[in-house]
């Protein structure tokens, strides 16, 4: 009879974990941010294998790596679907601006090893989902405000990491790259105003 009830908690565990996600997230961010929550963060992290930085900044580089992807991919689709010659402009400068910061974050956060998301979270893809949808100028008002509000969100998040990251390199990362953030925001609200 022990062995029976045995047999069936542990049956009764494996649908419990199996209903609660225990297989995983397809969400590429999520699964980036858990795989940095459990690395060692102690002052040889490096030598264990850990990672060489706060979690609240491995977090923030797991934001941004997902942010930077998805400008990228949205900004591919407006290239091929946008009617408006201001809009595939902006997303020409997308893929090029965006493109390098991100391989400059790969780079860094391969020094920290901190896991980056391998492709755009779930959020993101919906966005890119709706998007492919639109055409005309539909789409090139869906982009714009989405760009528009990607890019205020993006400011606001390096401006903190300019300020608050633990780490120096992110901080210093954080700090050059907002200017150029800040640029394509106001480029995007121009091209808002005259599509409107």
């Amino acid at each position: 009879m022990k062995k029976v009830c045995s047999i069936a908690m542990l049956a009764l565990a494996a649908l419990a974990f199996q209903s609660c996600g225990g297989a995983g997230s397809n969400d590429s961010k999520e699964n980036a941010d858990s795989a940095n929550y459990t690395k060692d963060t102690s002052t040889n992290a490096l030598e264990t294998g850990g990672i060489a930085v706060v979690n609240d900044d491995a977090e923030w580089a797991v934001a941004a790596a997902n942010s930077g992807m998805a400008e990228v991919e949205l900004s591919k689709l407006a290239a091929t679907k946008a009617t408006n010659a201001k809009v595939k402009e902006f997303a020409a400068m997308m893929v090029k601006d965006h493109g390098g910061a991100n391989q400059k974050l790969m780079d860094l956060a391969k020094a920290k090893n901190i896991t980056l998301p391998t492709t755009v979270g779930e959020d993101e893809q919906k966005t890119m989902a709706d998007l492919q949808t639109k055409s005309g100028a539909d789409f090139d008002k869906a982009y714009v405000d989405v760009m528009v509000k990607d890019h205020k969100k993006a400011v606001d998040h390096f401006e903190k990491a300019s300020k608050d990251a633990k780490d120096a390199e992110i901080k210093a990362f954080a700090t050059e790259t907002l200017p150029t953030l800040k640029s394509h925001l106001q480029a995007i609200e121009t091209i808002e105003k005259g599509i409107k």
